[in-house]
């Protein structure tokens, strides 16, 4: 009786009722589930810490020192924070199952609006915004950094506010339940051609954004631990496509929120300690007075010769079209998709806009402040690509002051690494069920049985982490440089030609799919081609891919069959 007494009030409790609000229902799926997800990454990732101390162990000439006590008390730390996120995924797998497609890629659309909020943020602002953004204010200050922050920080207010319940409603007149679904429905495309080229081009641009993920994981261990780059980058792909593979095909939104919190927790931590040891905010700020350009918005520091380049309106207009990507990231629109009910998208609109805005605002100052513990003689400076391990050297300064010190500077790397690490899982699965289910089996119309599609998906997994590994291969690529490519690619290839499949009903088939394939093919041609030539061709090309795309879909639709009857009337229907 007593034993059934406390069950009700554990029914009842404030953890309980906090989760049913949260997340309504994370499903499992028939061959996994979320726990075996977790527990497969922790498991990996602590195989991961014993190969790369092996390496270690055997690449150190006789005498030398090991690992200190404070990078045991790291390693550890990160190892107790990933069962930390296995017994949240124990929790949260236990609040309901299910099998069907909805419950599998969306979560039933149940989600709640502050996970949909910060799982998306979370995904979105993964290792660029804890290595590349205070890499790039540390070497150039202000200008290109804060102009991206703008363009990015208005970019998601936008797709907040104009994309996400016309998505929410539409794909779910529809039936949609991912990207490339959305877009065969959409347009009636009973062929499945829309849908094999979105899947193409998911498959293209995840392929550098993954390759994002495994450099941050080598840079990282090799600034931490002195572990080789290729040895560490290597063997944390291998380990990525092990728990990506034994762990299945469902993300825990759940864990996402608390990814967020760890990535607020360590900029505040680094700033901190940082301003501190700078010598104080006004000291850090006379530093940053004294270089040319650093602080200006409308010029920019170069390091190697301490003078100023201007900043031009085109160079500002390029920058700020950094948020036009967001109307074309696939991991970012399903959330709009899962949420449960469009009215509380508001909510989620606030809670991501005011997190991103804050976020970026401390990555750019530890930048700053950064530089000015380099004055102070704190750090060495950081030259070229090294420059985007600032926040692991701060953590390594961090863990010297003791136990408690170095538990901090753990929970701090283990954010770098967790959210990377998740973040390139999450990409090389959407890769997987695109050329799985999208290009095989709608496209290509073959009858894979269960085991053959489970075979495919994890055949193309390795395919991806491969390509992804040679494309990061170099020590001295850049996080933030590999990242853009990816962001203008989904910008150009997605973004308009979401917005006109959105808000015109004129838009069809044509229009869509001569816009995706133009958009995407330019973002190579203007990289490779047209920005090379400098001047005012040397400008980000998601904006002119963008461009090029909205104009393709809008003439190619015009010139082509208006959609049917039927179409227009789901249109008008979804309103």
């Amino acid at each position: 009786m007593a034993f059934e007494k406390n069950k009700i009030r554990f029914k009842n409790s404030l953890l309980n009722r906090l989760a049913e609000n949260a997340v309504k229902s994370i499903k499992n799926s028939e061959f996994c589930s979320a726990v075996q997800e977790l527990f497969c990454t922790a498991f990996c990732i602590y195989v991961y810490f014993l190969l790369c101390y092996i390496v270690l162990v055997l690449t150190k000439a006789e005498g030398e020192n090991h690992m200190t006590s404070a990078q045991i008390i790291i390693v550890v730390t990160i190892v107790l924070y990933l069962a930390a996120m296995v017994l949240v995924g124990v929790y949260f797998g236990k609040k309901g199952s299910g099998s069907s497609s909805d419950d599998f890629y969306l979560g039933g659309r149940k989600m709640g609006p502050i996970v949909t909020a910060m799982s998306a943020e979370a995904s979105d602002m993964s290792s660029y915004l804890l290595m590349g953004l205070p890499g790039l204010a540390y070497l150039c200050g202000l200008p290109e950094v804060t102009w991206t922050a703008i363009g990015l920080a208005i970019g998601t207010y936008l797709n907040w506010l104009i994309v996400a319940r016309r998505l929410r409603r539409y794909s779910a007149k529809l039936g949609a339940i991912t990207i490339p679904d959305f877009f065969a429905r959409r347009f009636g495309d009973k062929k499945h051609l829309l849908s094999c080229i979105a899947a193409v081009v998911i498959l293209i641009f995840f392929i550098p954004y993954t390759a994002s993920g495994f450099k941050a994981i080598g840079t990282l261990f090799n600034s931490l631990f002195g572990v080789e780059y290729h040895t560490a980058m290597i063997v944390g792909g291998i380990v990525v496509v092990l728990y990506t593979v034994m762990g299945g095909f469902m993300a825990v939104s759940f864990t996402d929120l608390i990814q967020s919190i760890v990535m607020s927790m360590a900029l505040i931590a680094v700033l901190v300690y940082g301003v501190s040891v700078a010598g104080g905010w006004d000291v850090v700020l006379d530093n940053a007075r004294s270089l040319p350009g650093y602080l200006t918005m409308a010029a920019s520091h170069n390091v190697a010769d301490n003078s100023a380049t201007s900043y031009s309106m085109l160079d500002i207009a390029s920058t700020l079209a950094w948020g036009l990507g967001y109307f074309g990231m696939p991991h970012i629109l399903l959330r709009f998709m899962a949420i449960e009910d469009e009215k509380k998208l508001v909510l989620s609109r606030r809670i991501a806009s005011v997190w991103v805005v804050i976020a970026m605002t401390a990555s750019i100052v530890i930048g700053v402040v950064g530089l000015g513990m380099t004055k102070a003689g704190a750090l060495e400076f950081l030259s070229g690509s090294s420059s985007e391990t600032l926040i692991v050297r701060v953590a390594s300064l961090i863990a010297q002051h003791g136990v408690l010190a170095a538990i901090l500077a753990g929970l701090i790397l283990a954010g770098i690494l967790a959210a990377t690490m998740s973040t390139a899982d999450s990409q090389m699965l959407a890769a997987a069920s695109s050329v799985s289910q999208n290009i095989l089996q709608e496209f290509g119309h073959m009858k894979l049985t269960e085991r053959q599609s489970l075979f495919a998906a994890r055949l193309t997994i390795i395919c991806v982490s491969v390509v992804g590994v040679v494309l990061a291969r170099d020590p001295n690529s850049s996080v933030f440089g590999i990242v853009s490519f990816a962001w203008a690619g989904f910008g150009g290839a997605y973004g308009a030609v979401m917005l006109c499949a959105l808000f015109w009903k004129r838009c069809n088939w044509q229009g869509a799919l001569a816009g995706m394939l133009v958009g995407g093919l330019m973002v190579f041609v203007w990289k490779y081609l047209v920005s090379p030539l400098g001047g005012v061709f040397g400008i980000y090309e998601l904006l002119p891919a963008f461009l090029i795309s909205l104009l393709v879909c809008v003439v190619v639709s015009l010139v082509t069959p208006a959609p049917s009857k039927e179409i227009e009337a789901e249109f008008e229907a979804a309103k």
